[in-house]
C-alpha cells in the first residue's frame, strides 16, 4: 500500500482478479459543511461524536474536505514525479502544500505539507479500498470510511478526497520521519539505528491506537498490523495507516468474521491463515511480531538468513523466555541502552501476544498497560548506558519479500 510519509513502500501483492471498470467515482459520503475544511465538531448531543475509550472519538460520519482534481494538481505541482513521496498496491503518493486553516492550495514557503494518495486505475486494491456501502459487518469499509470517522493521536489523520474525472485520492496529513520499517531495517543514509527509549515509545504509541481500534463500539480489526503501517512523526510519535484492509469486527455473539485470506507474509496470525477466520486478537499476534522486530531488529520473514531463521517468531521463541537467553535475542545496536529486567518484560509480552490460541492473547488494552510498565522498569533504572554503535547482526540482509502484502 501507498504510504502517508517521505519513503517508499512495496506494493501490496494480491490475488488479481480481472479489474474491473471503472464507471466512475463512488458515491462520495458528503462533509458536513458542504466540502469546504472541516466543520467544528458539535458536542455529544445533537449527533456529534460518540464517546470512546481513551482520548479517541468516533464520529457518526466522516468530516472531510472534498478537494478539486485541479485543487489537488496544483497543491502537488502538477502532481511532477520529484513530487513522489513513495508507491505502493494503491497508487503513487504525492508530496503537496496546503493553507494550514482553509486547506486550499498554498505554496511551499506558507503551506504545511500533505500526502495525496492517488488511485493507480489498475489497482485491484484500490478499487477494492473504495467500494462504499452501509456499513454491515458484510460489508468491507473503505478508508474514508475507517479514517474519516476515527479520530485519535496514534492514528494517521485523513484530511479529505477528491472523486472527479475517474481519479480517486485521499490527502492525508504528512508523516515527516517515515515509516517505522525503514528506520528499523534500512542501514545506513538518513537512518540511525532508534534507541532502546524511542523503540518503547513507538510501540506504547502502535498500541495504543490498535487497543482504541478494538475499543470503540463496533469493533475494528486492522488486518495488516506492520512496520511499514506504522508512521513516524517529527517527534517519533507513532500512528497507524492505510485502513483499505481493516474491517469491522464480529456482531453480537459473534468470536471471529470469516473473510479471504489477505495480509503480509510473516504478520498474519495463524488460525487467520489456517481458517479465514478473523478475531480481534488476530491483531495481537500482528502486533507481538512487530514487538518482536523491535527487540531484535530483525524483519518478521527474510529469505536471506539461515533457513533456520528465515521465520523470526520461530527462530526466537526459544529466547522469549529466560533472561539468560535475552543476550541472544536483543539487537546488538542498542546494546547497554536497555535495563534486563524491562527487556524481559517485553519479550515475555510478545511471547504471550504470538500464542497460538487467540483467546489466550492479552487484550490490546492489556497490551498497553504491559508496555506502560516496562518503560516505568527502564526510566527507574539507574544509570542507563548511552547508545553503542555496533555492526549489523549477520545474516540480517534485506529480503526479497520484506513489507509485500500478499495472499498468505
Amino acid at each position: 500500500m501507498g504510504n502517508c510519509c517521505g519513503s517508499p513502500d512495496a506494493a501490496t501483492a494480491v490475488a488479481k482478479p480481472p479489474s474491473p471498470p471503472i464507471k466512475g467515482p463512488p458515491a462520495w459520503p458528503k462533509p458536513s459543511d458542504g466540502g469546504g475544511a472541516p466543520a467544528p465538531e458539535k458536542g455529544a448531543a445533537g449527533g456529534g461524536p460518540r464517546p470512546a475509550a481513551g482520548p479517541g472519538r468516533v464520529l457518526e460520519a466522516p468530516r472531510l474536505r472534498e478537494f478539486t482534481l485541479a485543487e489537488l494538481r496544483a497543491a502537488t505541482r502538477g502532481f511532477k514525479p520529484e513530487m513522489v513521496l513513495g508507491e505502493g498496491g494503491f497508487g503513487r503518493v504525492y508530496k503537496g502544500w496546503v493553507d494550514e486553516r482553509t486547506l486550499n492550495p498554498a505554496k511551499s514557503s506558507t503551506g504545511v505539507i500533505v500526502a495525496v494518495k492517488k488511485l493507480n486505475p489498475e489497482s485491484v486494491q484500490g478499487l477494492q479500498e473504495w467500494q462504499f456501502g452501509k456499513p454491515s459487518r458484510n460489508t468491507v469499509q473503505s478508508e474514508v470510511n475507517f479514517l474519516g470517522k476515527l479520530s485519535h493521536p496514534n492514528l494517521v489523520k485523513l484530511l479529505g478526497y477528491c472523486g472527479e474525472d475517474r481519479e480517486l485520492l485521499l490527502v492525508y496529513e504528512f508523516m515527516s520521519k517515515g515509516s517505522l520499517e525503514n528506520h528499523l531495517f534500512r542501514r545506513g543514509g538518513n537512518f540511525e539505528a532508534l534507541s532502546w527509549n524511542r523503540r518503547l515509545k513507538i510501540a506504547i504509541g502502535a498500541a495504543r491506537g490498535l487497543a482504541f481500534l478494538h475499543s470503540s463500539e463496533k469493533q475494528v480489526i486492522y488486518r495488516d498490523f506492520k512496520a511499514s503501517n506504522i508512521l513516524l512523526d517529527s517527534d517519533f510519535t507513532a500512528k497507524l495507516s492505510d485502513f483499505g484492509l481493516a474491517k469491522n469486527g464480529p456482531s453480537a455473539g459473534k468470536s471471529h468474521v470469516t473473510t479471504r485470506i489477505i495480509g503480509t507474509y510473516g504478520y498474519a496470525a495463524p488460525e487467520y491463515v489456517a481458517t479465514g477466520h478473523l478475531y480481534v486478537k488476530s491483531d495481537v499476534y500482528g502486533f507481538g511480531v512487530v514487538l518482536l522486530e523491535l527487540l531484535t531488529g530483525l524483519r518478521a520473514h527474510d529469505l536471506n538468513r539461515p533457513s533456520h531463521q528465515s521465520n523470526l517468531v520461530e527462530w526466537a521463541k526459544p529466547y522469549l523466555s529466560g533472561s539468560g537467553k535475552l543476550k541472544n535475542l536483543m539487537d546488538q545496536r542498542i546494546d547497554g541502552q536497555y535495563q534486563t529486567k524491562a527487556a524481559l518484560r517485553a519479550a515475555r509480552l510478545a511471547s504471550k501476544c504470538l500464542t497460538g490460541d487467540p483467546k489466550s492473547r492479552p487484550s490490546m488494552d492489556d497490551v498497553v498497560a504491559a508496555l506502560e510498565e516496562v518503560e516505568e522498569l527502564q526510566q527507574a533504572a539507574p544509570g542507563s548506558r548511552g547508545h553503542r554503535d555496533l555492526p549489523p547482526r549477520p545474516g540480517a540482509r534485506r529480503s526479497p519479500y520484506h513489507g509485500s502484502s500478499r495472499p498468505c
